[in-house]
Parts: structure tokens; sequence; C-alpha cells
């Protein structure tokens, strides 16, 4: 009887990890699979719903309202819809999306820009639609990161395996491009013309996080890897990241490793990998003082298992230690975002928006 009552004590507590203190304050409900985040001032996010549109949010009061309908060629089916969103760092008010595209050949992985103009995005432009067409609703990717002069953007293997090393097309890889979507100067294919220009890694599986860490420049990746072999990548220009040739993930349909090895020598090695898989969605590195435990570390969402993902690192950059925060919170964490004054917050498929917070 005594467990009992504990067990049933513990169930009620407000989704604290048991080590850490962290628990969760919502911030807003209902939306529709809120897929990406970004802060437009201190107090305003837009977020995209997957299925649905772009919506701003104000932070404070929980309210929020459309600023922008999906585009009427939206591949919306699948893992397809609207996906990341980023200020832009380049230009004052101007704001990027990633979204699958409904094509003649397939739905593509796609970036567009629009202007934030009195609480409405207007002036929708396509920069870029992505060498992916595919009729599959598979592994579309697609975040984006910022350097200090380009935009960094992620595309899946579109479910196809062989787009891993496939370098002429820009599924299964990350791109480097210019503010404008091109293909930034540079780039690997200028020294190496079986290289798309646009690409700067390849052989990525469905990352669907990534984040550029400016005080150090480096550019992590997180992608889903098949039945276990989730990894975590520290980004190399013109590397090779394996995919399906090299993997730590087995077959879903039987205990079969996918591919030839778990190492090769030419292909890069995951800083971290996961087995079994945590279904990863995004990453960030933390580099504020709010949460003094969390400095300089990673943070992942974890779809599958519904909890943050803490990576330490070390001086070369491998991964040396994991922690788990809000095991028992019990919705699948989508998007992680930090605020100008350090605060983390977080979007789940149940279609709340959080912010992390410590006792």
């Amino acid at each position: 009887m005594y467990k009992c009552l504990l067990a049933l004590l513990a169930s009620l507590l407000p989704f604290t990890a048991s080590a850490d203190h962290y628990f969760v304050k919502k911030i807003a409900s209902g939306f529709a699979v809120p897929w990406g985040i970004t802060f437009v001032s201190p107090n305003k996010m837009l977020v995209t719903e997957r299925n649905g549109d772009i919506r701003l949010l104000d932070i404070k009061t929980g309210k929020h309202k459309l600023a922008a309908e999906a585009p009427d060629d939206t591949f919306a089916g699948g893992q397809g819809g609207l996906m990341d969103i980023a200020l832009s760092p380049f230009d004052t008010g101007q704001v990027y999306i990633t979204y699958s595209k409904t094509t003649k050949q397939g739905a593509a992985t796609t970036l567009a820009i629009a202007s934030l103009d009195k609480d409405k995005l207007r002036n929708w432009q396509d920069l870029l639609i992505t060498e992916s067409h595919s009729d599959s609703g598979r592994h579309f990717g697609s975040r984006i990161a910022f350097s200090s002069q380009h935009i960094f953007m992620t595309v899946g293997d579109r479910g196809e395996r062989s787009n891993g090393q496939n370098t002429q097309n820009h599924s299964g890889a990350i791109l480097r491009l210019t503010p404008a979507g091109v293909a930034a100067k540079n780039n690997p294919s200028s020294s190496r013309p079986e290289l798309s220009d646009e690409i700067w890694s390849f052989g990525h599986r469905n990352p669907q996080g990534i984040f550029f860490d400016l005080p150090s420049n480096n550019l992590w990746a997180i992608e889903h890897g098949p039945r276990g072999g989730d990894e975590i990548n520290l980004i190399k220009a013109g590397a090779n990241y394996g995919w399906p040739i090299v993997s730590y993930g087995q077959e879903y349909w039987g205990p079969i490793n996918v591919g030839t090895s778990k190492e090769m020598e030419g292909v890069e090695s995951p800083v971290k990998i996961y087995v079994p898989s945590i279904a990863p969605s995004s990453i960030v590195l933390y580099r504020g003082n709010k949460y003094p435990e969390l400095k300089n570390k990673l943070l992942a969402g974890s779809l599958k298992l519904q909890h943050i993902n803490v990576v330490s690192l070390n001086s070369a950059n491998k991964a040396n230690h994991e922690n788990r925060l809000l095991e028992n919170f019990g919705e699948r964490i989508r998007d992680i975002e930090i605020a100008a004054d350090e605060s983390i917050y977080f979007s789940t498929d149940n279609g709340n928006i959080y912010q992390l917070q410590r006792d």
C-alpha cells in the first residue's frame, strides 16, 4: 500500500526530472502540430503549424492569431507541410520558412522568405525549391540555422536510401546558401565537381535538427536513424556522414544491420549515437546562464521518448555524458528555441508551447 501511494504521488508531480528539479510552464495551446518556432521580439513568437498556417503568439498572454496562411501548393501529407521558421539575422523583418511544396515531379523541400509587417507575413517568395522531388511523404528534413553570413538548411533523403550518397541532388544533405537562397561561394563543389553546388555535407538520413554555434563556428546536426542509430554530428565541409552504407541502426523488419558497417574510413563518425532511438526533432547548444547545469551542453527534443536530451561534450567535441529532462512529461517535443533572456522554450505535437523552468 505504501509503495502504491508513493507511486501515485510521483505521478502527480509537475513534470520534474528527479535529480535536476526542472519543470515546465505552459505558455500557449491550441496549435496544430507546432513544427517550428522563432522569436521575432522579446514577447512575440511565430509558430508554424505543420498541417495548417503560421501564427503569431504573444508569450505574455498566451493568445495567438493568424499571421499567414499556408501556400496553396503546400504538400501537407505524411511528414510534410509547413516546417521550420527563423527570423533572419541579415535583413530586419525578414523571416525564412521551409515547407514541402507540391510540384509536377512530386513534393520538394523548399526554402521561402516573407516579410513581417504589422503582425502579418507578406510577400512570400520561394528562394530554393530543392532537388528532392518525390512522391513519398517521408523525410523532408528540414531545419534552418545561420552563421554570420550564410543559411544552413537540412533536407532528408525523402525515404529513398540511395539519395544519401547521391551528391547531384539535395536529398540527404545539408546545404549552405547565401541570404538570397543560392549556393554560397567556396562551397565544397568549388573543388569537388561531383557535389551539387549547394551541398555542404551529405550522407544524411533525415536531419530534423541543426544549430550553428557562433562562439565556436561549429555546426551541429541531429538526425533520425532507422531502428536505432539516431546521430548527433559535428558537420564539416564536404564530409560524408555515411547513410545508408554506414549506420548503427537496424532494419525495421528484423535484427539485421543497415549498411555494410558502423564505421568506415572516409566517413565521419557521429559524436553520439542513440540505440535505441529517441526520434530527435531539434537541437541547440545552450550558452546562457539561466540554467547553469545546461551551459555549454547540447539539448535535443525527443519525439518517441518524449523528453529533452542533454549531452555534455569533452574538449574534443565528443559526447561524454547524457542526461534526460522531463522524462515523465508525456508529450512529443518538436522544436527547442532559446529566447533573448536565455530562457528555453519548446513546442510539442500536442499543440502546446512551454517554457522550461527550474525550482
